[in-house]
């Protein structure tokens, strides 16, 4: 058989290479002076008033984490005047990705700001009359934390990195750039990646081939200047050759995924955002038809406090179109751990910003990174007034593909949004053909959809889209044999998209994502922290609102505002799951006991202001009457009952109350918890059983917990000693010591009087390496799921493992409870700042007998990537076993349990909201965002029922409507819950997981909170 005896292809790509390359010519040298910082960065107007130090090209710079700024000078020289100049500046980069080594920023001698020195971007252009140059570059020594098998490192945190320089300064030229040259190199680009990513067999790429070929035989390498301009008119034709008429459409939309935090630290990314933004605001001012698509609220804000030249220019982008907000969240954040009030504040908090701000309603919620997609955010992204929603992490899944790219999003409640996840199955294209091939034949809704999104540019560290990825775009705007490229916003895709595909597939509930399930509970003080914090906050503005009422006390809108971002940003994806580097947890460890601090501050006023000399009062936040304490109010304390019993048996101790009768035997196990009104069992074997597993995931330490590490088990059965004793409340407790390997536990059994919970408190001096620990609860119930409370709901999934997706959900989510029950009887565990469950069934046994059911919270995780000390040290962990319950009493104790009562000395206290009957859940009492003092109350049905609501104000309502989360008139929300006022009470019906937010206008002798 005949063989070629050269491969085409591989000639071209030489080619190609040869073409690149002089596109740059005629180097020139510029003079250098460098200034080192000592600390943190310092900003433009400090350094250069102080003296500068020369440089030579080749010098070091840069410890971990630094900033040196560069001072490049020089005149033009003769042969470069009158042709198109850049000045190059190569930090010393070490790969070709930008983002994750180091940065630059661009600044003239005025100290605006030019554009981002990155890979990729590594030029400052120079006008064309320029006689000199004048830059200044503030150049950061972020060290490339990530490389291949992720190993233990001291450098992700500037307390532990090393001090030796990292970089070189690698070039500081002027050059001259061959326009046509360059524009050869694009042509040559895009035809090749269409020739590679066309079948052997096509017509159209032998056709395409043959073009190309004719060109590496005409054209003189020796002399690409004076041949390039024929080489490209050789090409035209089948440049100019059509895609065909049912071509798929991609809308390409520039994009740079920042991370808020990651591997850089909050104050690194404060400085990616100028480098990225200012890097598209110069390249949209030339290329006007370039759409980016930029969400992220906490981002604007940055830099309009930091380089607010920088934000006047980024607010006429937007204002032209170029410059996209896109979202409406105040940072991207992960949407498992958040509770529902903390995704609305996200949503209310980011749209205001983009409104008041920048002018613009953004109509979509964009999160393409998050690790997974509750059941609740349909409605929640709805009532916030967005019509769709972006993602395309489901593209991770380990074991199952999502079967849409572009569908209707189902919640829990029935609310639907339009989804689309883009087919090239990433966020940081670069619009080459193979990506475009990719998605087109694996878009898998083609057919009844044509339309996909591209999103181009560099990101996680920043970057974003460069000027080789626009000139890629324009070429692929109508090429035969590739989709059709046009550039334009998220919101234009999303009109068309969902015109055409109005009757597309439906996905009902949560989007689990089939990977990363070790965010749960990595980084356990960001846990803790998070559900602590968002308890603060409802405590806040419950106690701030009720002393406005009640006393007049001044509303703390501006505190308030300020602690609510701090906590959002924090809820970040990096964040909040805790997969970043040591410097962020430390510093985020920090902002949350100061964030405790201040809310308890303004808990503290609002308390003050509503006590007086008197008794003992208790202020209870939950929903719920507490011991007789009224919800959403105070109350006298509840006098002590009876001491729960103790009694000592042969082989261990009972407690015993009215309801329960708990046995902890001599090794400290709670070996059975009776219920005696049900006369039932509830445990089937030994529970608080802390277990350790092997943690050793295949790839992204913090990230993820593999479905083999469960299969090796050592469970602590030994105690080293077990103390029983009663306290002063009457609550009898057993107090546990353990030990194994580098780790001691401590743990605490508890049964107050009068109580159907079982209250454990476990204290770990955490020392081991990449290691699992998880505490287990075997309940005598057979259950073939469990039930586990998200934001604003809650979710049911398969305690077995059926199918592959039954499989996959091997580690769960759950916020302050998870239920597992029987038809008739059911038993809750509840904890104060756990998020990562196991709920199995037995797979050994008696096969003729019903199988128990365990619950296991996962309490530590030990990765040693990206933060190499994760987790070591002290650790408190509180949780609950709450016997025979139903879902509604896991709702009830899951917030008795996370608010207890504060007792501070007053008289009683109105509630100033109360359920009198119905299935609503008060979740947020506060006064309205535009400080007119209205009062606003969102509530939910808890259980997935319905019925009718009747609410007691606690004062007279003037005026009362529905509205949406905003806070403004909503006729949709409030067709779906029409409302009756009579005085002081209201009705409405509440649908399942429905979420109401009612704004309240106090009558005139309650109209205190008006500023």
């Amino acid at each position: 058989m005949h063989r070629n005896l050269y491969d085409p292809v591989l000639r071209m790509e030489r080619t190609l290479r040869r073409v690149q390359a002089a596109t740059y010519v005629d180097p020139h040298p510029v003079q250098v002076e460098v200034q080192h910082l000592d600390g943190e960065p310092e900003p433009f107007l400090e350094v250069v008033g102080r003296p500068f130090e020369v440089c030579a090209v080749g010098d070091p710079w840069g410890a971990p984490w630094s900033t040196s700024w560069f001072h490049l000078t020089g005149e033009v020289p003769a042969p470069l005047r009158g042709r198109t100049l850049e000045l190059h500046v190569d930090l010393g980069f070490t790969s070709a990705h930008p983002g994750f080594q180091a940065e630059g920023l661009a600044y003239d001698a005025t100290g605006r700001v030019l554009k981002g020195v990155e890979p990729r971007t590594a030029y400052v252009p120079v006008a064309p009359d320029a006689v000199g140059v004048d830059v200044y570059v503030e150049a950061a020594a972020n060290p490339t934390v990530l490389v291949a098998d992720f190993p233990q490192t001291s450098l992700g945190d500037v307390l532990t990195a090393p001090r030796d320089p990292l970089y070189r300064l690698a070039q500081a030229d002027l050059v001259a750039v061959e326009a046509e040259v360059q524009a050869l190199g694009h042509d040559l680009e895009v035809l090749l990646g269409t020739v590679t990513s066309m079948l052997e067999g096509d017509p159209r790429r032998a056709r395409v081939l043959t073009a190309l070929l004719d060109v590496a035989d005409q054209l003189d390498v020796n002399d690409l200047v004076g041949t390039a301009s024929a080489a490209r008119d050789r090409l035209s034709d089948v440049l100019a050759s059509p895609a065909n008429a049912s071509a798929h459409r991609v809308s390409a939309a520039g994009h740079a995924h920042i991370d808020s935090a990651w591997l850089w630290p909050v104050r690194e990314t404060k400085r990616k955002c100028a480098r990225t933004f200012a890097n598209v605001v110069a390249l949209a001012e030339e290329h006007p038809d370039l759409r980016f698509a930029c969400s992220s609220a906490q981002q604007y804000a940055w830099v309009a406090e930091q380089q607010p030249e920088l934000f006047d220019r980024i607010k006429a982008a937007v204002a032209a179109g170029t410059f996209v907000p896109v979202g409406g969240m105040w940072v991207e954040s992960d949407t498992n751990l958040p509770s529902g009030e903390a995704m609305v504040r996200q949503l209310v908090h980011g749209t205001r910003f983009f409104r008041e701000e920048l002018g613009v309603e953004t109509p979509e919620v964009w999160l393409p990174d998050s690790f997974g997609y509750a059941g609740s955010l349909p409605q929640i992204f709805r009532l916030a007034g967005k019509r769709w929603f972006l993602s395309q992490k489901m593209s991770w899944n380990q074991t199952d593909d999502f079967p849409h790219h572009s569908f209707w999003w189902e919640g829990i409640d029935g609310t639907r949004v339009f989804t689309h996840f883009p087919p090239t199955d990433t966020y940081n294209a670069e619009v080459t053909a193979a990506e475009l091939a990719h998605g087109m034949s694996g878009f898998r809704d083609a057919g009844p959809a044509s339309r996909s999104m591209l999103l181009f540019g560099y990101g996680d560290g920043g970057g974003g889209p460069t000027r080789e990825m626009v000139e890629r775009a324009h070429r692929f705007a109508d090429l035969e044999g590739m989709p059709r490229v046009v550039q334009e916003s998220p919101a234009e895709f999303f009109a068309g998209a969902e015109e055409e595909y109005v009757d597309a597939p439906v996905w009902a509930g949560e989007m689990y994502l089939e990977y990363h399930r070790g965010v749960y509970t990595a980084q356990i003080a960001m846990k803790q922290g998070n559900r602590r914090t968002e308890h603060l906050l409802r405590e806040a503005e419950l106690w701030a609102t009720l002393a406005t009422l009640r006393t007049g006390a001044a509303y703390p809108y501006d505190e308030l505002e300020r602690l609510w971002r701090e906590t959002l940003l924090h809820q970040f994806h990096d964040i909040l799951p805790g997969s970043s580097i040591a410097w962020v947890h430390r510093e985020a460890r920090e902002t949350y006991a100061a964030l405790a601090a201040s809310l308890e501050s303004v808990i503290g006023t609002a308390l003050a202001a509503l006590s007086s000399d008197g008794s003992p009062l208790a202020f209870n936040a939950s929903p719920f009457v507490v011991d007789g304490v009224p919800a959403l109010g105070a109350g006298p304390v509840a006098p002590v009952a009876a001491a729960t019993r103790v009694r000592h048996g042969e082989a261990g101790t009972f407690l015993e109350n009215e309801h329960l009768r708990v046995e902890v035997d001599a090794q400290g196990l709670v070996v059975s918890v009776h219920d005696v009104a049900a006369g039932r069992e509830v445990l089937a074997a030994p529970a608080n059983l802390l277990q350790l597993h092997p943690d050793t995931p295949n790839r992204f330490d913090a990230w993820d917990v593999e479905a083999f590490a469960t299969r090796r088990v050592t469970s602590l059965h030994d105690a080293d000693s077990v103390d029983v004793h009663v306290t002063e409340g009457g609550v009898a407790e057993v107090h546990v010591v353990r030990r194994s390997g580098p780790s001691s536990f401590e743990q605490w059994v508890r049964l107050a009087p009068g109580s159907r919970r079982v209250d454990f408190e476990t204290t770990v001096d955490w020392q081991h390496d990449e290691t699992m620990l998880k505490v287990a609860f075997p309940l005598a119930l057979h259950a073939d799921r469990s039930t586990s409370e998200i934001g604003y709901g809650h979710v049911h999934r398969p305690t077995h493992a059926n199918t592959g997706w039954d499989a996959a959900q091997f580690e769960i989510c759950a916020h302050r409870w998870i239920h597992v029950g029987e038809p008739g009887y059911g038993a809750a565990l509840v904890n104060v700042g756990t998020y990562g469950h196991d709920v199995s069934r037995s797979t050994s046994g008696d096969r003729r007998r019903p199988s128990p059911t365990t619950v296991r919270l996962t309490l530590a995780r030990s990765p040693r990537f990206p933060d190499p000390d994760t987790d070591r040290g002290r650790h408190t962990f509180r949780y609950g076993l709450v016997a025979g319950a139903d879902v509604a009493a896991a709702v009830q104790e899951g917030y008795a349990f996370a608010l207890p009562p504060r007792v501070v000395t007053g008289g009683a206290v109105e509630p100033v909201v109360h359920v009198v009957s119905g299935p609503a859940v008060v979740e947020a009492v506060k006064l309205a965002e535009d400080r007119s003092g209205d009062v606003v109350v969102r509530l939910y049905e808890a259980y997935g029922g319905r019925g009718e609501v009747l609410l007691d104000a606690g004062f007279d309502v003037a005026e009362a409507g529905v509205t949406d989360l905003h806070e403004k008139d909503d006729d949709e929300a409030a067709d779906l819950a029409p409302l009756q006022v009579v005085g002081r009470r209201l009705t409405f019906p509440l649908g399942p997981f429905q979420i109401v937010t009612l704004r309240l206008t106090p009558g005139p002798a309650d109209s205190l909170g008006t500023q």
